[in-house]
């Protein structure tokens, strides 16, 4: 019930930011991106690194977003063009986005592992684990972003834990430390199960309210 109620009070903070509220400028996010990002070019901190990837794929967007989303790792055009959310699911994400009057370069896009896994299967929880400990958490740190959107259920889990069943959380604000996360469904899930893009969609329209954009 604490945890509601806190939730309940900062969504109310932020419906009351000016209209528009989407980015706003913090003391040299991208510098710090950039320096985050460096060490990890050729990253082979965990297996996926020696696993056939051809490059690390970072985030990338406006790193002073107030909006955050975060999927689960590269796939084939991914890991090919360098870019995060660029193959099918991609074009489903900017229909997305599209829809919400959004832009890519005014968010923030990143995911939970930032190389490829074979087969395009889903990261181990040491893959996870390490990637998220090295990158995804700070540049959480950094961007300070107000709404997290995790796309899936590895995205889901890793801001709020192994135990946490997207089925069961999906269309309730959660939290992970100070910042709101709206947990929906994978853009790819939506290939397969077209019927759940309403859902997606509410959960988008709760992040608009929020930001009141």
């Amino acid at each position: 019930m604490k945890k509601n109620k806190e939730i309940e009070q900062y969504i109310n903070h932020l419906e009351k930011q000016p209209k528009g509220f989407l980015y706003e400028e913090k003391k040299d996010n991208l510098s710090q991106i950039k320096m985050l990002y460096q060490p990890y070019r050729n990253c082979t901190k965990c297996p996926l690194g020696q696993l056939g990837r051809t490059q690390v794929v970072f985030g990338e967007g406006n790193p002073n977003s107030n909006l955050m989303f975060i999927g689960e790792g590269p796939g084939r055009n991914e890991d090919k063009q360098g870019h995060p959310f660029v193959g099918r699911a991609g074009q489903v994400f900017d229909k997305i986005i599209e829809a919400m009057n959004i832009k890519r370069d005014e968010i923030w896009i990143s995911n939970v592992v930032k190389c490829r896994p074979p087969n395009n299967r889903v990261p181990l929880p040491q893959e996870s684990s390490k990637c998220t400990e090295l990158m995804l958490f700070r540049e959480i740190e950094i961007i300070k972003p107000k709404i997290i959107c995790t796309l899936g259920a590895t995205a889901t889990q890793a801001l709020l834990g192994p135990n946490a069943k997207l089925s069961q959380v999906r269309g309730q604000i959660q939290k992970y430390k100070k910042t709101l996360v709206v947990p929906t469904y994978h853009p790819a899930y939506l290939l397969r199960n077209p019927a759940q893009k309403k859902k997606v969609w509410q959960d988008m329209q709760q992040i608009l309210k929020i930001l009141k954009i």
